[in-house]
């Protein structure tokens, strides 16, 4: 199948018992669902159960819901795989290639999760894009300041502070500018760099057109935060039945309760879909590519693969060596697990989904080193 988004070009390849020689059928079909039911009920008359197509966007979840519930097995596969001849290739070519190629065994299934898991990466994947938006309005909103003389974010760690917040809505306001009342506005530890404070903040220059850019980045703001908490919500709703896989993904150190969600919304909770570990961490983006010819190896960069997982990953790497006891033995399911690597655990065994750190052999006294221009040996060094 070759699907747009408006309509689709499918083939049906059958072989006779007494021939080689294989016959095509082609029709063409719109993405609307009455056609794609008929596009269904055209498969099944012809007893056709496998089908493949190319994951284009997101015009290929359409074709997959109907497919799926009619019990027809569909293999969705990498466009990078099923990649035409230029010069020789439209809609009904593309469609009898993808189909010639499927017929073979040369097209690689694409992992697509069950619908429970679908609807969670989609909640994932969504609070995901809250966090960046997030991150860019505080980006903006500070740097909203800095155009207006204002470096109050050099003194503070937290623009978004109690008393870093008292003090913009203060700057934004249209009282004067006292300050002994921004002194006042200061809280805890920042009085004691009341003096700094006021130096960042004096000579300030904000018109009123800028004043109302800054109210509106700060609404902004904070309601992206309550979207964060509804999504937040629901996603809670929506893993109580993996509440046991959670828990076990938790006890692999730097791994907290959001990253585990995250782990299970991508990768699902059937590890037979990958086969190995390696496949998995393939799958993910974390392990570098082939790209040899004539005996000299070429960019081996990781591929661009796992864009919403390789961050949580990354994030779990950098909190594990806090939270690492090298006393404990943690099991990761039945056969393997997925794990992330560090330079720092360079003897870290990993074997039948067991993690565990041996211990570190005894070392003798190191000896110190010599000078090359010095003649004296070891000995005397040591009287030294």
């Amino acid at each position: 199948v070759d699907v747009h988004k408006t309509f689709l070009v499918a083939t049906i390849i059958t072989t006779p018992a007494d021939s080689l020689q294989p016959n095509y059928q082609k029709k063409r079909f719109s993405t609307f669902n009455s056609d794609l039911n008929r596009f269904a009920d055209w498969l099944l008359e012809h007893n056709c159960l496998d089908v493949c197509m190319e994951s284009t966007g997101k015009y290929w979840v359409p074709v997959f819901n109907v497919l799926e519930k009619r019990g027809i097995r569909v293999v969705i596969a990498n466009p990078k795989w099923v990649k035409a001849v230029k010069g020789n290739k439209d809609d009904t070519k593309d469609s009898k290639w993808i189909g010639d190629l499927f017929r073979i065994g040369l097209v690689k299934s694409s992992f697509i999760p069950d619908l429970n898991i679908r609807i969670l990466r989609e909640f994932t994947r969504y609070r995901y894009k809250l966090v960046s938006m997030k991150s860019s309005e505080k980006n903006r909103f500070q740097n909203a300041f800095t155009v207006c003389n204002v470096a109050l974010d050099s003194v503070v760690s937290d623009m978004f502070g109690k008393s870093a917040t008292a003090i913009t809505d203060y700057l934004t306001s249209d009282e004067s500018f006292d300050p002994e009342h921004c002194v006042s506005l200061l809280q805890r530890s920042l009085k004691k760099k009341a003096g700094q404070v006021l130096e960042s903040i004096e000579g300030f220059s904000i018109a009123d057109e800028q004043k109302a850019r800054i109210k509106i980045i700060r609404e902004h703001y904070d309601f992206i935060e309550k979207m964060i908490a509804k999504v937040d919500t629901c996603v809670n709703e929506m893993v109580e039945k993996y509440e046991g896989e959670i828990n076990l993904l938790c006890t692999i150190p730097g791994i907290d309760r959001r990253s585990a969600i995250t782990i299970i919304s991508e990768i699902g909770t059937d590890m037979s879909q990958f086969g190995s570990s390696k496949r998995l961490c393939c799958w993910a983006g974390l392990t570098p590519g082939n790209n040899e010819s004539a005996g000299k190896k070429k960019s081996v960069r990781i591929s661009r693969a796992g864009v919403y997982l390789k961050p949580a990953l990354v994030q779990v790497a950098h909190a594990a060596p806090n939270q690492y006891n090298p006393n404990q033995i943690f099991l990761i399911g039945d056969g393997f697990g997925l794990f992330v690597f560090f330079e720092k655990f360079e003897d870290t065994h990993f074997r039948n989904g067991v993690v565990k750190r041996p211990e570190s052999k005894p070392r003798g006294p190191r000896k110190p080193k010599l000078a090359k221009d010095k003649e004296d040996n070891y000995e005397n060094h040591q009287k030294l």
